[in-house]
């Protein structure tokens, strides 16, 4: 085994045991969290060592950065989730190796979407981005719809051709009122989810926490959550 694959296989361990014992903590079974491996700034060569080591899903957050890796690693048996702000002119690119957006926030976004997964012939699955420390309608610090703006995306999404509704997603916000405070903003995520699959009971999909806060957001009920450092390791600065 070489260096790194030991390495990401002593971090996968780590991970996997505080997901374990957080759905211990919460009485939930372990099967019902998947873990999403934030793969941002890392080689297509550690990628190909996470699906060695059984990770089925992984994210990215720049489309400059994801194609090409994506392209690399196309023989493996890999979800490709995109997690970054999107913009409409990279759309194409995303739709061809992206089987999950879980950065859908505005209408625009939507019909681009739309448009270039019906041309690819793919189904792509969506998450509302939830901005919490956004304005009733507005946009977040870090992209996401406000919650009042919610209920029209998710409709749009779910009439949209070419693309399925899967559910809710959010970044722990670092201002407004559910800052500092996970817990409170990933339970707030799951009541919203819950009034979303009133209308859409498939959108089932929560996504919340990260490597800081992934029991919180396990603990409130996410169903996927998306770790980048405690897996990969924190990526020395350039300069």
């Amino acid at each position: 085994m070489t260096d790194r694959k030991a390495q990401l296989a002593a971090n996968l361990a780590k991970v996997e045991e505080r997901i374990t014992a957080a759905c211990t903590a919460a009485g939930r079974k372990r099967e019902e969290v998947t873990l999403i491996v934030v793969t941002k700034t890392y080689p297509a060569s550690d990628v190909r060592i996470l699906s060695e080591l059984g990770v089925r899903h992984v994210a990215e957050n720049r489309d400059q950065d994801a194609a090409p890796k994506a392209a690399e690693c196309s023989d493996l048996p890999l979800l490709w989730h995109f997690v970054g702000q999107l913009q409409t002119n990279k759309v194409r690119s995303v739709v061809g190796y992206a089987g999950v957006v879980q950065s859908v926030d505005r209408s625009r976004l939507v019909a681009a979407l739309s448009k270039e997964a019906v041309r690819a012939e793919r189904e792509v699955g969506c998450l509302i981005q939830v901005a919490l420390d956004a304005q009733e309608r507005g946009r977040g610090e870090r992209g996401g719809v406000g919650v009042g703006g919610i209920e029209e995306l998710a409709d749009l999404v779910a009439q949209a051709p070419g693309l399925r509704l899967d559910g809710l997603m959010t970044v722990a916000p670092l201002t407004g009122e559910y800052a500092g405070r996970q817990q409170a903003a990933f339970e707030r995520l799951m009541d919203l989810s819950t009034a979303v699959r009133r209308a859409h009971p498939a959108a089932n999909m929560v996504s919340a926490g990260m490597s800081s806060d992934l029991e919180q957001a396990v603990a409130a009920g996410a169903t996927h959550v998306r770790v980048g450092t405690a897996v990969l390791g924190v990526r020395p600065s350039l300069g």
